[in-house]
């Protein structure tokens, strides 16, 4: 069975007798629980065995191709859009105005890998691709020496790896920071810049790992004059920027930190016949938009969670106890069958027979739901030392995740934490929950696997504590950082006005973006301004403010309420406007930067919108009501 199929193959492996030195320091409570529930991530992995091996005729994977030389950083530079470094004539020129917006870290990475590709060309007696000190400016003396180096080992990288293997041994016996404290989670600066700073200080001397689900630390994304941006409040033009960003970004990241970003290449397996099991992710989609437009996650999904939701959040065991897979197998083939028609009943099926529907879903998708290219990267995490630079990790490979994926994995994570909040009465843990799901989203019949003996505990581990990581901090991974979003305004602001590359005018076209924004920082010491706030979709006449350094957004929807109610204004539709216990606070408005340097960006409550003029002068500003509401007209 395992050269049929190779899920035995590629998959972690059944639990090693031998289990790794634990610190005596270690809770024994937490320890024993956690032993409890390494069981049932082993007892998933046989269960997810059984039910492939009974259908090992479907099972198909096309072999992995190692890369040579050079071609993981080509994809590399293609996929961060600098394909244009790789001499590619057909490739759109405006992506090297994303050189421009670069950091110190971020551009060292990009350095980096153009470096290893020029070497490999270089090596295959090709056209030599153009010096990175062409692109990044005038090369120093430190530049020159590192050239003369290329050979020798980078004592940072070094040093870093010493630490890590010096780290290895106490993974989880670290000291565990104070859980009753909340800590900063910065993302104004990039993160990348951080851990550079942290480098430099006692950062290396001190390890952290936590296991216990009590003592995971609380984090706080301070808001500053700007306030917060989550994914969705960007538009979708935006966005399409964001994940080319945060993959430089995580490249850099892990540069600093000295550990190797291994992207896979997805193998393809034999097409379906069916439509909703092993159907890509984009395809379901399509098919579901024809019948509910803006559908964001797969309706048989939706489906599935809504069922559990109405009657298996309180079932003892849910997720873990597994149902019948010849249930399970049966109520598939009714799926198909009568899904779409709506005669399928959902009332009639057991909820741990949903439940293992449920995951079946997600083993069966024909790439993992964390993408094949990046599912190595998030198994990876877990070597990062310290949890807010794990987190960091994530919220970048989230950020990079395609759209369908990210929205499906917000829905999945939505579900497991309502899971988790009725512990007394399901009796399923974070932890629980989290090692009963890792497998399913970290074992694909599809990848390759390449597990060193004797690792298999620690790689289980590892999975299940990211997948708990995923679900506890679920909203702050779900943000976008201040810094990515400064950056999407910078490539909006050098876009717009359609410099003519050529290599030669490249080091006057910086100078000329850099004096651009001296012009404009210049302009941001009013202390006020009048401005005007349109909402067309609800009544005729603009709303003025007269902002100060104390204005917030949520100044703005408030005063907008009141005007309404005391002026008598021009109503385009009353019934839009609904009240919230009569209070002047109006959650259902929301207020949209629009134009400028941003496409459309929902504003933070507490953004300040002095400050937010001065960054982006020409955008309009408009009240939309929100999409969250049921709109009633």
């Amino acid at each position: 069975s395992t050269r049929n199929c190779p899920w035995k193959m590629n998959q972690l492996p059944p639990k090693s007798p031998v289990a790794s030195p634990v610190s005596e320091s270690t809770n024994s409570r937490v320890e024993a629980l956690d032993n409890l529930s390494m069981d049932s991530f082993w007892l998933e992995v046989e269960n997810i065995k059984q039910s492939v091996e009974a259908e090992q005729e479907e099972c198909s994977l096309a072999d992995v191709k190692t890369q040579e030389e050079g071609e993981a950083e080509a994809e590399w530079l293609q996929d961060a859009g600098l394909s244009e470094l790789l001499g590619d004539p057909a490739s759109d020129k405006d992506n090297l105005v994303l050189l421009s917006t670069l950091t110190k870290t971020q551009a060292a990475a990009v350095q980096r890998r153009l470096d290893t590709y020029s070497r490999s060309r270089r090596r295959k007696n090709k056209h030599p691709v153009r010096d990175v000190r062409d692109i990044f400016g005038v090369a120093s003396s430190e530049e020159t020496a590192a050239e003369k180096e290329e050979s020798s080992p980078d004592p940072l990288w070094h040093n870093l790896r010493t630490s890590n293997t010096q780290r290895k041994t106490q993974d989880y016996s670290c000291k565990v920071r104070n859980p009753g404290k909340e800590e900063v989670f910065n993302m104004d600066v990039a993160y990348s810049e951080q851990a550079a700073v942290l480098l430099k200080g006692s950062f290396l001397s001190e390890s952290r790992k936590l296991k216990d689900g009590n003592t995971l630390i609380r984090f706080k994304i301070p808001k500053g004059r700007l306030g917060v941006t989550r994914i969705g409040d960007l538009s979708a033009q935006d966005m399409k920027k964001i994940p080319t960003l945060a993959l430089i970004e995580l490249t850099a990241l892990c540069d600093i930190l000295g550990f190797e970003l291994k992207r896979n290449k997805a193998a393809k397996l034999k097409t379906t016949e069916k439509r909703l099991f092993g159907v890509p992710l984009n395809t379901l989609l399509e098919n579901d938009q024809k019948l509910l437009p803006n559908t964001k996650v797969p309706l048989l999904l939706q489906a599935l969670l809504s069922c559990l939701e109405k009657r298996g959040l309180e079932t003892e065991g849910i997720l873990r106890i597994s149902g019948s897979q010849t249930r399970i197998k049966s109520l598939e083939q009714k799926l198909e069958r009568d899904f779409y028609s709506g005669l399928f009943r959902w009332d009639e099926v057991h909820q741990n027979d949903v439940s293992g529907l449920l995951k079946r879903f997600i083993r069966e998708l024909p790439a993992p739901l964390l993408t094949a290219e990046y599912l190595p990267a998030f198994a990876a995490v877990q070597n990062i030392p310290d949890l807010k630079q794990r987190l960091q990790a994530l919220n970048l490979l989230i950020l990079i995740l395609p759209e369908p994926n990210r929205n499906t994995l917000k829905a999945l994570l939505e579900f497991l934490s309502k899971v988790v909040a009725r512990e007394n009465n399901n009796k399923m843990n974070l932890w629980n929950v989290s090692t009963v799901m890792a497998p399913n989203l970290f074992m694909h019949k599809g990848l390759p696997n390449k597990i060193p003996e004797g690792k298999e505990k620690q790689l289980a581990e590892g999975a299940a504590d990211v997948v708990r990581m995923m679900i506890h901090y679920q909203d702050l991974l779900w943000t976008v950082s201040s810094f990515l979003v400064a950056q999407v305004r910078k490539l909006n602001e050098s876009n717009s006005k359609r410099y003519q590359f050529c290599d030669k005018r490249i080091k006057n076209l910086l100078r000329k973006i850099h004096a651009d924004k001296d012009k404009v920082e210049k302009n941001q010491g009013e202390p006020s301004k009048i401005v005007k706030v349109h909402a067309s979709l609800l009544l005729k006449d603009s709303l003025e403010v007269h902002l100060n350094n104390a204005t917030r957004v949520a100044d703005v929807l408030r005063q907008f309420q009141k005007n309404l109610c005391q002026n008598g204004w021009n109503i385009v539709n009353t019934v839009n406007l609904l009240k919230c216990n009569n209070s002047m606070e109006c959650t259902n408005l929301l207020l949209y930067e629009v134009g400028g340097n941003i496409g459309e960006h929902c504003l933070d409550p507490d953004t300040y919108l002095l400050d937010l003029y001065h960054i982006n002068p020409h955008a309009e500003w408009i009240i939309k009501q929100n999409p969250s509401y049921p709109r009633m007209f």
